[in-house]
């Protein structure tokens, strides 16, 4: 009878998210992912089927997190208007931030796959759609609240966020200076204060 594999899952995919955050899909062997989870290439294929499920997994595990944060913000703010200003905030903090200098994993991901990655490609779109619904459905109820016009379409802009974030998020990796962001940041939110009644 073949001996149970025992490791602390979560801890294995935080360590392979940090790597293959930093490195890439490609940029990865095998070989790094075993010094970066204490696993043993057995134990790796035996757990996960492949570098590709460990990496599936991974990202799982980051969306699950940045999805969660993403919804307490809107939660935690007196409107759903207010809680999509916090997010861009957020999301422009961290783009200045010398602790997340590596963009948001879903989106380097996604700039990194190629057509023979479509299991990949998949599954950090399906996250993203994820994303774009949440902040899809905090429009609507920010124009059921009055908050916007009826006139604005929410799902043209949850479209126009989502391109932004996007930018921002790839910007995180260019060392971008506070002047430039802050700019971006402040013609993004003016558009959102201008759709308001």
């Amino acid at each position: 009878m073949a001996r149970t594999i025992e490791f602390d899952r979560n801890k294995v995919l935080q360590d392979a998210m940090q790597l293959f955050w930093i490195e890439g899909y490609r940029g990865c062997s095998v070989s790094d992912l075993v010094a970066a989870t204490n696993l043993k290439p057995g134990s790796i294929y035996g757990s996960f089927d492949s570098k590709e499920g460990l990496f599936l997994e991974s990202l799982d595990y980051y969306a699950k997190e940045f999805i969660s944060n993403l919804i307490d913000t809107l939660r935690q703010s007196e409107t759903p208007l207010s809680g999509i200003e916090n997010i861009v905030k957020n999301i422009s903090g961290q783009t200045l931030s010398k602790h997340h200098p590596l963009g948001c994993f879903l989106i380097n991901t996604v700039v990194e796959a190629t057509p023979d990655d479509m299991q990949i490609l998949e599954s950090a779109n399906k996250h993203l759609e994820t994303v774009e619904e949440i902040l899809y459905v905090a429009l609507l109820e920010a124009k059921e609240s009055g908050e916007l016009t009826s006139l604005q379409d929410a799902k043209v802009l949850a479209k126009f966020l989502m391109v932004n974030i996007w930018g921002l998020r790839v910007l995180a990796k260019t060392n971008p200076n506070k002047e430039s962001v802050k700019a971006v940041v402040g013609q993004l939110l003016e558009v959102i204060s201008g759709n308001k009644q």
